[in-house]
């Protein structure tokens, strides 16, 4: 048995109980229609995860894009396709 403030619960629903947490959100009409409209997902909450993880993911692009315009990549001097060709045929 675990505990977690008060509460106390066995070991097998410890992954379920660090991993999800329950919500309760004032979220406008408007917006959880768009949600679950362009989302597609079986209900309102698999809409709201599919619809995070999206946005998540598009704030870690734009973060990458924003490195890579501070500090460009640069290849190597001695950069050659055929080098490359070469050594993608050989995995």
């Amino acid at each position: 048995m675990f505990s977690i403030g008060k509460k106390t619960i066995a070991p097998y629903d410890t992954v379920s109980y660090i991993k999800q947490m329950k919500v309760t959100a004032l979220i406008a009409d408007p917006l959880i229609k768009d949600v679950t409209r362009y989302a597609h997902g079986k209900n309102l909450t698999e809409s709201l995860v599919i619809v995070l993880k999206e946005w998540v993911a598009l704030k870690k692009i734009k973060r990458l894009n924003q490195s890579l315009q501070s500090r460009p990549l640069q290849f190597k001097k001695a950069y050659s396709a055929k080098i490359i060709r070469a050594i993608n045929r050989k995995k």
